[in-house]
């Protein structure tokens, strides 16, 4: 069938910006003891992407404005403040979140942002996220991957929980660099360099970040906190094609909660198309999560513009149903009007 018109209005919201000086602030050691790909080579993919990430101005709007986006949701990508000492990160994360915001505010209608938290000082990334939300009309916050080798249903990253649900705001769980133990056992000994493509984008960043949705539910953080709501990308991280069979195996009996996982998932877990544009994943996310809770993304500059424009185009849903795909069901879940 030939593509639709798409609605005149298009939200992203798993959308990158990296700031290479900031980055290198970061010490080169820190950086690759928690495996982070290195970035001397000029010509290599990670080069590239730092100069995409780097670039919020003409070349990001001219790509938006090709497919069609209206609205990008900014965050922070690669190595930063959760990869510093409790005592340095603050005023790294608040330097990065003054400098975006800054960026922001030179095309207040095409952009808004996510906070980047020092998440080694939990108490200060709570405050941090109260202070970009207030002074910077910021729409949450990005956490990438583990903290210390931790998950957020650790007790200490309580009062970063208990703000963002007061505050009203979600928390977007992204993948980070796996712990070195997860590396060693999982993803060394592969030929070619596979063992980081596995890692990161080839499998491993999903299921590290549905085993953390998990954990949350499992520990019973999401009950402590059944106000606060979570957005993780790249079509629900394989959450849909396994959410009978965890259902299944860890029923209510087993797990002392009074909601299934199942039904916690599609209470307080937003999806987004991030990276993932074709059919078959999207029709499992609209038969387990719903197409309220699923929000469409690019992953820019990770995955093209274009793709994810074709995708859109492609869906033939009901025009109501891909206006709320492209822009409604964001509007609502970041107030962003």
């Amino acid at each position: 069938m030939p593509a639709q018109p798409l609605p005149q209005r298009i939200v992203t919201l798993e959308e990158h910006i990296g700031f290479p000086d900031m980055v290198n602030r970061i010490p080169l050691a820190v950086r690759q003891q928690a495996g982070w790909p290195s970035d001397a080579n000029p010509h290599s993919p990670v080069h590239e992407q730092q100069q995409k990430l780097a670039e919020i101005g003409p070349e990001r709007l001219r790509l938006m404005d090709e497919a069609g986006i209206t609205i990008q949701v900014l965050s922070v990508s690669g190595p930063g403040a959760e990869l510093l000492p409790p005592a340095e990160s603050l005023a790294f994360a608040r330097e990065y979140n003054d400098r975006l915001a800054a960026a922001i505010a030179q095309h207040p209608d095409r952009f808004f942002g996510f906070a980047h938290l020092p998440m080694t000082n939990p108490a200060a990334a709570a405050d941090e996220l109260a202070r970009t939300v207030r002074e910077h009309q910021f729409r949450g916050a990005m956490i990438n991957g583990t903290t210390q080798g931790l998950f957020l249903d650790d007790p200490q990253f309580a009062p970063l929980l208990a703000r963002a649900e007061d505050l009203g705001v979600p928390l977007y769980l992204h993948p980070g660099v796996p712990p070195a133990p997860v590396r060693s056992v999982y993803y060394e000994r592969l030929p070619n360099g596979l063992g980081e493509r596995l890692s990161m984008a080839g499998f491993g960043w999903h299921a590290e970040t549905a085993i953390h949705v998990l954990r949350l539910i499992l520990s019973g953080t999401l009950e402590r906190y059944p106000r606060l709501r979570l957005i993780i990308g790249h079509m629900g991280e394989t959450l849909p094609v396994m959410i009978a069979r965890a259902d299944m195996a860890m029923p209510a009996d087993e797990t002392q909660l009074p909601r299934s996982i199942s039904q916690t998932l599609r209470d307080q877990v937003y999806i987004t198309t991030s990276g993932i544009f074709t059919r078959p994943p999207l029709e499992a996310a609209l038969a387990t999560f719903g197409l309220d809770n699923i929000l469409f993304s690019v992953d820019y500059p990770y995955a093209p513009n274009q793709p994810g424009h074709e995708f859109l185009a492609g869906l033939q849903l009901p025009p109501a149903d891909i206006a709320k795909l492209a822009y409604g069901n964001a509007d609502r879940v970041l107030s962003l009007v």
